[in-house]
């Protein structure tokens, strides 16, 4: 099914608003086009101001007789009006109002402070010198933009300047070649847009016309303000650092990677080995391929062309690190080149090769964060396989009971073979599943596919949560998701759902400020750091990635320190001694994790006895 993974390569994509709700029928509407997405994204303004009318006059109408109280459905919407009035040109007074508007929805401080301010700086420009383009405004854009970022708290303006400095290899051809890759094979068979693809293309011309033209000037106003000059503050994690030792008197603890695989290789002397494999098992765990079926392997295959690409996948990965931290080098350079240079039919086979790639180091980076400084950590793999193609299969019935059935084999495992951590670094939500009915066509409308992807979302839902519910003695611990909003409230799985065996975790940074992109609300327990986070890649290549993805198996390698001292214990009290150690920001939003102080808590449960007690004392331990 449309499984997505909680960390993802950092290329600089446009980023597009999408509605959360679908409640009503104005934003089920479609919208009938001639030609191709590519030719109206870059037709001429009389052509596509024609389009984007009929999508205003359905937002002002949504606006006008609705009570929006789906904040991030509201942020979407809002989201495509003040792309409309940035591409009017007549309408930057109000356009900064709508910004405004936008960052009083957001609930994240850092997003209130710097949602679209490159959109705002352009603005402020453009009101400043009373043209919509040239000379002036790109001069009074660079000096508004770079105070702007001079301005923020440092741990907020270094996290800017990393996102900005990724932007720098945007070019038309990659917005192109992405609209055509995500947007144009599910339109050309229907040649309609529904409601999110309008408003995506919509926002894409933004993109296009004014701020893609702006990003030498943005590369300038950055100049000599590198990540180090906007450091987040000191790293809080070294300090609450735990390495076992055998000496611990450690009881070998079974930890699964539920992921895209892992290079068992990595690990010497960590890894599970099953003596006698069921049927359809292999000596190290389970997989699937990617219609649900059994399969072996502990990695994905890659073909001997893919494989011979790997190593300058990660060259380009060192480049992306490099450039965020604003470093000059050879990497850096070639990474730029490349990517202004790809055309918009390019593109595509980019961002397949990435999604390939990402999926493929993702379950061993997972894997060597959760097994460190344990020498008690025994790797057992359960593989699910993801679809890295831009255009999918699409979701059936038979593959959501596949899914479920799938779900029920893997936690079988896990009890049979004694399994005591699980990491679940991924996440499933009705709108990937909608994303990709969309993407193929599937069924005869919008309607069609939004009501099958209701259906099969619910029908995963309920089997997940049956499944983990099946398994009490295992504790499974999962990524909140990427996508800077309330896990709770997005209802993905398996971050939103409620159970005593079940642990969510978001990401925070070195210093323990909350991420950017880290979900976050009520469903969200703990928090650990998932930026910049160093591991193992297969093969033995190294690489800092960041995502929830990253901060969940910091929280698998903590509880299964505690279950190496103490296997008696019970996922409940492991997530109590977890919860316990944590220390909870001054609002009381986050928790991060303190593996230092959670495993003194044990240790003093465990501690025997004094020989003599003083009369009336409590007793040492219960």
């Amino acid at each position: 099914m449309a499984f997505a993974l909680a960390c993802a390569v950092p290329i600089a994509l446009h980023a597009a608003p999408r509605a959360q709700a679908q409640a009503s029928d104005k934003i089920n509407k479609t919208y009938p086009y001639g030609g191709s997405v590519e030719g109206l994204l870059t037709a001429d303004d009389a052509t596509f101001n024609a389009f984007a009318e009929k999508v205003r006059d359905d937002l002002n109408w949504i606006t006008d007789t609705h009570i929006i109280t789906d904040r991030p459905a509201l942020r979407a919407i809002l989201g495509v009006r003040l792309a409309m009035q940035v591409l009017s040109g007549h309408e930057d007074s109000a356009a900064l109002f709508t910004v405004t508007q936008i960052r009083n929805l957001e609930d994240k401080a850092d997003a209130r402070q710097t949602m679209g301010y490159e959109t705002e700086a352009l603005l402020k420009a453009r009101l400043q010198t009373g043209e919509e383009a040239g000379p002036d405004v790109a001069h009074a854009y660079r000096r508004i933009l770079r105070a702007d970022i001079e301005a923020l708290p440092n741990a907020i303006g270094a996290e800017e300047v990393k996102r900005a400095k990724l932007r720098e290899l945007a070019s038309p051809a990659a917005l192109i070649g992405s609209v055509n890759a995500l947007i144009g094979p599910s339109a050309a068979q229907s040649h309609v847009l529904t409601a999110p693809q309008a408003w995506e293309l919509i926002s894409a011309r933004m993109s296009l016309k004014t701020i893609i033209p702006l990003r030498d000037d943005t590369e300038q106003a950055l100049a000599g303000l590198s990540v180090a000059d906007a450091a987040p503050g000191p790293d809080i994690w070294s300090a609450r650092e735990v390495t076992l030792t055998a000496e611990d008197h450690l009881t070998p603890v079974l930890i699964a990677i539920w992921d895209s695989g892992v290079d068992l290789t990595q690990f010497p002397g960590l890894v599970y080995t099953d003596a006698a494999p069921a049927a359809g098992a292999g000596p190290h765990g389970l997989a699937f391929d990617l219609k649900g079926a059994p399969t072996q392997g502990d990695l994905l295959p890659l073909t001997a062309e893919q494989a011979a690409r790997f190593p300058d996948f990660v060259r380009e990965l060192k480049g992306f690190t490099e450039l965020q931290a604003g470093l000059d080098s050879p990497d850096v350079d070639a990474l730029k080149v490349k990517f202004r240079a790809l055309t918009s039919t390019q593109f595509a086979g980019e961002l397949e090769r990435l999604s390939l790639y990402d999926g493929y180091v993702h379950g061993t980076h997972v894997a060597g964060i959760a097994v460190h400084g344990n020498p008690a950590a025994r790797l057992a793999v359960a593989r699910l396989t993801l679809d890295w193609h831009i255009i999918p299969d699409a979701p059936t019935e038979a593959d959501s009971d596949r899914s479920v059935a799938d779900f029920q084999a893997y936690v079988r495992w896990f009890r049979d073979h004694h399994v005591r951590v699980v990491n679940m670094s991924w996440e499933e939500t009705q709108g990937l599943i909608l994303g990709a009915l969309d993407k193929t066509g599937a069924g005869s409308s919008q309607q069609a596919r939004f009501d099958l992807a209701k259906r099969l979302f619910a029908n995963e839902t309920a089997g997940l949560r049956k499944a983990l519910a099946s398994a009490p003695e295992v504790l499974f611990i999962c990524a909140a998701g990427n996508n800077g909003a309330d896990a709770k409230a997005l209802k993905g799985i398996p971050a939103s759902l409620d159970l005593p065996n079940l642990l969510t975790v978001g990401a925070v940074d070195q210093a323990g400020a909350e991420s950017t992109f880290t979900d976050y609300g009520q469903a969200v327990k703990v928090d650990a750091d998932g930026v910049d986070v160093d591991s193992t890649l297969p093969g033995g290549f190294r690489a800092k990635l960041s995502g929830t993805s990253m901060a969940s198996p910091n929280v698998v390698n903590l509880a299964a320190k505690l279950v190496a001292l103490d296997p008696a214990l019970t996922p409940q009290e492991v997530i109590g001694l977890i919860e316990a150690g944590a220390s909870a920001s001054a609002d009381g939003r986050l928790h991060n994790i303190d593996p230092k102080r959670s495993v003194e808590l044990l240790r003093k449960q465990i501690a025997p006895a004094p020989p003599h007690q003083v009369s009336g004392s409590p007793p040492a331990h219960s």
